[in-house]
């Protein structure tokens, strides 16, 4: 099993403890893996029904909610 070394969602630190820069290479491929949990996060949501169903769920909300007409009498 593979360890997580990228300290996700987290504020990085330039040096480590024994005072020596990070690699500039290991942060940009921990970025880089963030952004990408957070696009399938995203992903997942997009393709949830309850998310792509808000459009038509608004618009029967709106619908059942507009003021009625009132008819006034007209000449005859």
């Amino acid at each position: 099993m593979a360890v997580d070394g990228r300290h996700k969602n987290a504020n990085w630190e330039i040096s480590n403890p024994q005072g020596n820069c990070r690699s500039v290479g290991h942060a940009t491929l921990a970025i880089l893996m963030d952004i990408r949990d957070e696009l399938q996060t995203l992903n997942c949501l997009l393709g949830c029904p309850n998310f792509t169903g808000i459009p038509e769920t608004l618009r029967q909300i709106a619908k059942h909610t507009r003021t009625k007409r009132k008819y006034t009498k007209g000449p005859l």
